[in-house]
């Protein structure tokens, strides 16, 4: 699984509330707000998507809206290799969500980017 920011964390902290529906909704949602959160191009986006986090789990939001669960780089990579994403439908939704945390695991641009080549590699047919 992969870690929440310490900026969200320390969001999510300062409201006792918050904290406690962070810690109560699945992995997969957690996933998805932390690369939602991550996919910020700037840092006003991030700081307003933490935010937008805080309050849509006080109203009982359990997950992002309009959200890819691929993340998008990979999703890209896909588009541009007809033969990888092929092979990324036959895949089970575990194995896809596996392929996805890893990716979203890495927090260097570079060893990411290395990681969506190296999907990509792996994906296609031999």
């Amino acid at each position: 699984m992969v870690s929440p920011p310490s900026d969200l964390m320390e969001a999510l902290a300062a409201d006792p509330r918050t904290i406690e529906l962070w810690n109560g909704i699945t992995d997969i949602g957690r996933r998805d707000f932390i690369g939602w959160i991550n996919s910020a191009k700037t840092e006003a986006t991030r700081a307003k998507r933490i935010r937008i986090c805080c309050e849509k789990l006080l109203s009982g939001k359990k997950r992002p809206c309009c959200y890819a669960v691929v993340p998008m780089d990979l999703y890209k990579a896909l588009g541009e290799s007809p033969s990888a994403k092929a092979n990324w439908s036959k895949l089970s939704s575990d194995e896809k969500r596996d392929i996805s945390d890893w990716i979203e695991a890495s927090e260097d641009k570079a060893e990411r980017k290395g990681r969506v080549t190296e999907a990509i590699i792996r994906l296609k047919p031999l």
